[in-house]
This record gives C-alpha cells, structure tokens and sequence, in this order.
C-alpha cells in the first residue's frame, strides 16, 4: 500500500471512531493486565461475563493472592486454558508484589518478564494503560496487515515492525485499536464484509467481491 494510501485509510478510520476502546472490561490497570492474560485464545466477551463478578472482588495483586488458584478457578472455569491461566495470573500478582511494588510495570520488557504475559498482552497494556503508541498484532492485525497490503508479513513480529514503521505518527496511538476493531466487525477472516469497508478502494485485497 502506497504512503498517501496508508495516510487516507487511518484518517478514514479516526473520523467514523475518532477514540476507539478496546472491547475487554477492566477496573484498573492491574485488571487491564489481567483481562488481557486471560484473553488468549478466548474472546473478548468472553473473558468480560467470567470477570464480572472476579473484578468485584479483586482489583488487585494482593487481592488476588488472598483469593488464591483454586478461587480464581471457580471464576474463569468458562475460558479456555483456564488451569494453566489460573496458575500464571497467581504467579504474576506476586511478582508484581515482590519486585514491583504492587504496581504494574509501564515498560514492555518489564511486563514480558512477567508469568503469561508474552508481547502482544505487554503491548495492550502499554497502549491501553499508558497511553504508549504500541502495536499489538492479534490474528485481527496480522490478517490486516497482508490481506490489505498494509503491512505484509510471515510472523506477527514481522507485520509488526512494518506498521511501526508504515503507521503514520498521528495514527499511531489508536491505530491497534482500530485495526482489531476493523478486522473483527467488516474484515472478518471468512467472509470479509467489503461492500461496506471503509477502506475498500485503498485496500490490496484481489479477492474482494
């Protein structure tokens, strides 16, 4: 995709959602990080109806920890994997409690270091929580990235270091945002909605009806 059009397709999604939200519910940053650890292979609704009532009682590492595995199992039983979460969110809360003070890290080789927390979730939370121009590629972006021509790649890292570079500054704080948005609603992976795209003129795809 030429830069003029990778200007156009951002500046076409900021006017129909000029701040987009990410679609998992959370009451802080410490429920952001988890939410998003959980969120792995699972969907976003998900993950919201397990941590209602989880969020209500635990909004924090410590909380968490006094609730302990088999308490947190009760609550994420629906989710996928949720043993093996279970385990990681327990040993991720008293990391944070043991050598971060409680708080969760702002940096992402920080927040990697964390159990369960691999670079896509570091880079929500960087995005999410603090407001940093991180790019985190999901299936969503990673699809984007090559069927639009936007940012080809054979790996997620790969997609992911073009958009660093092909995203435009001004697009780049909300630009995760709106490309898992975009690919979750109009360029779904088996039946991309195209007559209703946005975008669609600018796109690479041959395939489009």
């Amino acid at each position: 995709m030429k830069k003029a059009d990778i200007e156009e397709f951002f500046n076409r999604l900021r006017a129909a959602d000029p701040e987009p939200k990410g679609e998992l519910n959370y009451r802080n940053t410490y429920t952001l990080l988890v939410a998003v650890v959980l969120s792995a292979q699972a969907t976003d609704m998900g993950v919201n109806k397990a941590t209602k009532a989880l969020f209500e009682e635990v909004d924090s590492p410590e909380r968490m920890l006094a609730l302990g595995e088999e308490g947190l199992k009760r609550h994420i039983r629906s989710i996928g994997l949720y043993n093996a979460k279970a385990k990681n969110v327990i040993a991720l809360s008293r990391r944070l409690i043991d050598d971060f003070g409680g708080q969760v890290p702002d940096n992402r080789e920080a927040l990697e270091s964390l159990p369960g927390v691999g670079r896509k979730t570091a880079n929500v939370v960087c995005n999410s929580a603090f407001g940093q121009p991180t790019i985190a590629v999901d299936t969503h972006l990673f699809r984007l990235g090559n069927r639009t021509g936007l940012a080809p790649g054979k790996t997620p890292l790969e997609v992911e270091r073009k958009l660093e570079k092909r995203v435009p500054e001004a697009y780049r704080r909300h630009a995760h945002h709106w490309l898992i948005l975009h690919g979750r609603y109009v360029c779904k992976a088996r039946k991309p909605d195209c007559p209703n795209c946005l975008v669609r003129d600018l796109c690479r795809y041959k395939a489009k009806p």
